[in-house]
């Protein structure tokens, strides 16, 4: 059966095999229980409310003896209202999601009248792993990753993995080479044995029972051998820049020689000067490598070199292929086990001088456009290196959503990123889990999650910048503003292919599917062009029930794929030059949006500015696993970028302030909160110094600590801890890692948000762009400790800010206790507020302050002896320099009743 619908056959509606069937959907809305939601909301007025009045109740009540003191608070308590607000209305309407993977089986790989084979009739998926560099992204950590995609629990006919190699380096194409070969062994033993998970490192590193629940004898024999035949892979692995440079230079030595023979043969008698070439880095063939070298030449370094495409797998065949016992290649017993592997494809763009290549957004669309040519799945996932597939069948969740009655609105599905290697403690908030699984969460019953920049599968129409199906049906308010739907103007060859006679019939939403105005937004490769239609096509969820719009019909896609020609190749090569971009949309509307260093927000926020809707898949068994950082300075620059791209969005066009009206209300204030919140580290570090100028002044924020004023402080500080305690209810977070992420959140707004917020000001002001560098470094010596890097101390001057606040506060407290000491009549109880606060800043710098102490006990006992000291001597300084006198209230606004 051909790929299209005859024609004559309905559109939509529901086929006649599928009557006598009930309709089961693929995914159900799990919504947060009544007894939960509904108290969560009430908190959230009652908060709102009783916060309202307290910042009247503070401006309306001005403290005359600290005029100053009282006017910065309040300027911060206002702000820090606002920015609670924007903070808290996305998360009215949290919602849970389920799949169910039983369904999606029987309705795409069951057989049918349509699919009497019952071969698989679900889309094609194209895989994509970025790297840049394989000295700071070791190319053992790619291969692993790349051997979890490769071993994934899809059909294989369907499945194509593309690595970007945006450094063009041999170090990591020969390395993707080794995975390849070692794949024959390692993807047909995890289905032999349904091992999980399928990166080998992560699984031969499983402190639990491997033996667990196998019930083949030969188990025991498989695993040892494939764990050996692993160890060899990685001592192979490792060893290649050492081969490789061998190699170079023995190729170099023999080219050297070469050219002396040539020079004396042609000078004959004549003084033979010495002969310099330059060094180039070789392959195994014995030929140039054509992208960056060892030693950087001419058109050879990171900036400076030939695209590339080498296909590392060939696309399998559409029928199981059965191994056997022993075969050369596989000494393991693969009977009745398919051996197929899914295609793989090293890439690397071409890079020239003069050209903006844009970073990983660049890299990104130019896979976009080579597996257009090449494979053309209809969906996109998109991965980093070291976050690798922990779940074989999280491809499947996804699909579930995208292939469900009104999947064709969304755009993509984006999974939790869940960390590995993260100190028990967690002590700067790695996991991130308030975000991962209470903000995004709330955002899933909006429009949809923000992208997140890995682990997110995309329907590949919406990534060019397509509006959704139906957008005039769910445009609201600004339906008129629209284009009418009307018919694809094809520009595909005539022919009496079932396909062809689909992609006529194919509709889409938008007056700008128009064919002929392709070139100019996608480039002038026919080959992309043509590939549009199909991709469109293929993503349809199945047309099995009337309520299904934009369908498909059952069956239309279990035909062979195109076989890949050397033509195709040629083609693929073309679309990741340098020059294509030029004149086109690619970075502005079409693909990764460039002009942010988090191109992941943006390019997710203009998919829902457009319409398009997003889903949250949690698992039970996570998705992915990835590293994080976990050294403080390596968060903190982390956290940085982040803010900085933040406050880039902030200055630019995709401010939500500038949204269509497609999209929702809480969905714009949630994006708007993106932009603003580095915003408040201007607030956050005058508010962390106010109680210790309180205790250096004497004064409060308020006149006196009255009734009023303490009530409304418990109140809101109640509502807030009540607040937490019901998202982590709803959520399954636990309360130590709701406060990991307090306590970080001060760390950050104190350090990375004011310095990505200066930068942003420079920028924007006077075009001044900063980097905060590294200065120095002090290694741990331990390399045995799994958590070694948590405590390498690096100095950077993100560390500056929170550092002066600890001290200033320290020393506040401490002239403080002297004060009431040297007092004549010492009133403690007037001590107590200013230093409460102090401490309140303290706890949550607490984590920054492990971090600078390195390793416990490493710290020399010298430092806190002479810290104290200085502390002391600066207390009785001021002492000295502002005596008490007897009627001295220190801090006297903290009277208590």
């Amino acid at each position: 059966m051909g790929m299209g619908m005859p024609s004559g056959q309905r559109r939509m509606g529901q086929p006649a095999e599928f009557t006598s069937k009930p309709w089961r959907p693929l995914t159900r809305k799990l919504k947060i229980p009544a007894g939960i939601l509904s108290p969560y909301r009430l908190l959230v007025l009652i908060r709102l409310a009783v916060l309202g009045l307290f910042l009247t109740w503070r401006i309306k009540h001005k403290n005359e003896d600290a005029m100053w003191l009282w006017g910065m608070s309040v300027v911060c308590e206002l702000w820090f209202g606002f920015s609670w607000i924007l903070d808290q209305l996305p998360k009215l309407c949290p919602v849970n999601r389920a799949t169910d993977l039983a369904v999606l089986k029987d309705k795409f790989e069951t057989p049918t009248p349509s699919n009497p084979n019952g071969r698989s009739d679900l889309p094609g998926l194209d895989i994509y792993v970025s790297t840049a560099d394989p000295e700071k992204e070791p190319p053992l950590t790619t291969a692993n990753t790349i051997l979890s995609i490769l071993a994934a629990d899809y059909p294989v006919e369907k499945l194509s993995c593309y690595v970007s190699d945006d450094g063009g380096a041999l170090l990591t194409f020969e390395a993707m080479a080794e995975a390849a070969s070692f794949a024959n062994m390692w993807v047909p033993f995890c289905r032999k044995h349904g091992i999980e998970p399928r990166n080998p490192e992560s699984y031969f590193s499983l402190k639990r029972d491997p033996y667990k629940n196998k019930v083949r004898s030969d188990f025991v024999k498989d695993r040892r051998r494939i764990k050996r035949e692993y160890d060899e892979f990685k001592v192979r692995i490792n060893g290649l820049p050492d081969s490789i440079r061998r190699r170079s230079d023995a190729y170099h030595a023999r080219e050297e020689i070469k050219a002396m023979k040539r020079q004396r043969e042609a000078a004959l008698d004549d003084a033979v000067e010495t002969v310099k070439i330059a060094k180039a880095t070789w392959m195994a063939d014995g030929t140039h490598w054509p992208g960056t070298w060892i030693q950087p030449s001419a058109e050879h370094t990171r900036g400076d070199h030939a695209g590339i495409i080498q296909v590392m797998l060939k696309p399998p065949s559409d029928d199981p292929l059965y191994g056997g016992d022993g075969e050369e290649g596989r000494p393991l017993d693969f009977t009745d086990i398919d051996i197929r592997l899914p295609m793989l494809v090293y890439v690397s763009r071409e890079k020239r001088p003069g050209y903006d290549h844009n970073k990983k957004a660049g890299a990104m669309n130019a896979l976009v456009r080579s597996s257009a040519v090449m494979s053309n799945g209809p969906f996109i996932l998109n991965l980093d290196c070291d976050h690798y597939v922990y779940n074989s069948q999280a491809f499947r969740e996804g699909m579930c959503f995208m292939m469900d009655r009104g999947g064709d609105r969304i755009a993509y599905v984006q999974f939790p990123q869940r960390f590995e290697g993260i100190d028990p403690s967690d002590r700067y908030a790695n996991h991130n889990t308030v975000f991962f699984d209470v903000n995004m969460r709330a955002l899933d019953g909006l429009m949809g999650p923000v992208y997140v920049g890995t682990g997110c599968l995309f329907r590949r129409v919406a990534l060019y910048g397509f509006d959704p199906p139906r957008s005039t049906e769910h445009g609201g308010c600004c339906s008129c503003c629209f284009p009418k739907k009307r018919k694809i103007k094809s520009t595909v060859s005539s022919g009496t292919s079932e396909e062809t006679r689909a992609l006529r019939m194919a509709d889409f939403d938008d007056e700008e599917m128009n064919m002929s105005t392709f070139p100019k937004r996608f480039g002038n490769s026919n080959f992309l062009i043509n590939s549009i239609p199909i991709a469109e096509f293929q993503g349809r969820p199945l047309a099995d029930h009337p309520g299904v719009k934009n369908g498909r019909p059952p069956g239309a896609l279990t035909v062979p794929r195109d076989l890949l020609d050397a033509s195709t190749v040629a083609e693929a090569i073309s679309v990741i030059s340098c020059w294509y971009e030029d004149k086109t949309e690619w970075g502005q509307r079409v693909g990764w949006i460039y002009g942010s260093v988090t191109e992941d927000v943006v390019t997710g926020y203009r998919m829902h500015n457009r319409g398009w809707k997003s889903v949250y898949c949690v698992t039970k068994r996570d998705a992915f696993r990835g590293t994080a950082p976990i050294n403080l300075t390596d968060r903190l620059h982390q956290v940085l970028r982040w803010a900085t791209g933040s406050v880039e969005i902030f200055f630019s066009r995709n401010n939500a302030l500038l949204a269509s009206r497609r999209m929702k209300c809480l969905q714009r204030i949630a994006y708007l909160n993106v932009g603003i919140y580095p915003f408040t580290s201007i607030f956050l570090i005058v508010y962390c110094f106010l109680p210790a100028l309180s205790l250096f002044s004497g004064q409060f924020i308020v006149k006196e600590l009255d009734v009023t004023f303490l009530t409304y402080l418990l109140v809101i500080t109640l509502t807030l801890c009540m607040l937490a305690v019901l998202e982590i209810k709803w959520s399954g977070i636990n309360l130590e890692e709701w406060w990991r992420n307090e306590q970080f959140w001060l760390i950050g707004g104190t350090s990375a948000h004011l310095a990505a917020v200066l930068q942003g000001l420079l920028k924007v002001i006077a075009g001044i762009e900063i980097s905060f560098t590294l200065t120095s470094k002090s290694g741990a010596d331990d390399e045995n400790d799994e958590y070694a890097d948590l405590y390498i101390v690096k100095w950077t001057s993100l560390m500056i800010p929170p550092i002066v606040i600890m001290m200033v506060n320290l020393i506040a407290i401490a002239v403080g206790f002297s004060r009431t000491i040297y007092s004549e009549i010492p009133q403690w109880s007037k001590l107590l507020g200013g230093v409460f606060f102090s401490f309140w800043v303290l706890a949550h710098l607490y984590p920054f302050a492990k971090g600078l102490m390195g390793r416990r006990g490493r710290t020399p006992t010298i430092v806190f002896v002479w810290s104290g000291l200085l502390a002391i001597t600066i207390s009785l300084l001021w002492v000295a320099i502002n005596p008490p006198s007897q009627n001295s209230q220190i801090g006297g606004s903290f009277q208590f009743p």
